[in-house]
């Protein structure tokens, strides 16, 4: 199946773009990563250890929004990052693209503060992550669109999970 996009969604240091462009490259389908897409002043601010905004997210949001539907009007497979931590969020990331997923990369606070502390380079400090899961809004079943990944576990099981979770979107079609 081709026009789809995939968002791999959690908390800071959940693993999204790591696992996003492993799964990417398994599949063979395009890699997006949605911190690459943010505009500078939500990198500044969040550097600065200031939590985003609604208002703050609403340009970037838009534009993973864009990639999504290019990559449905070209019928190309994508992975893109993205938190997506608020209903309202992931809401906006569906209009105009009817294969729209979300794998929810979720663990707990514990396990990704740890990681948090271990990589480098990233312009989100581990100061924020607490905000991350306040804001957090846990997706129900209403939204069927979306696949609870258990991301406590190693890399390959976590990209496992996300494969089988792709192959059970598409048949569900």
């Amino acid at each position: 199946m081709a026009g789809e996009s995939y968002i791999l969604m959690g908390v800071a240091g959940s693993g999204k773009s790591l696992i996003g462009s492993k799964i990417a490259t398994l599949l063979s389908a395009k890699f997006i990563d949605g911190d690459d897409l943010h505009p500078a002043k939500n990198i500044d601010k969040m550097s600065q250890g200031t939590p985003l905004t609604d208002e703050d997210r609403l340009p970037w949001l838009e534009r993973l929004n864009d990639a999504s539907y290019s990559l449905y009007r070209k019928n190309e497979t994508g992975f893109i990052v993205c938190s997506s931590l608020k209903k309202q969020y992931r809401d906006i990331l569906r209009k105009g693209s009817p294969n729209v997923y979300f794998l929810w990369l979720d663990g707990d606070y514990d396990t990704i503060l740890e990681r948090m502390r271990q990589r480098a380079g990233h312009f989100m400090p581990v100061a924020l992550l607490k905000s991350q899961f306040d804001a957090l809004e846990c997706p129900t079943s209403a939204e069927q669109d979306v696949a609870r990944i258990d991301a406590n576990h190693g890399v390959d099981e976590v990209v496992e999970q996300c494969r089988q979770a792709v192959e059970g979107f598409r048949h569900q079609q």
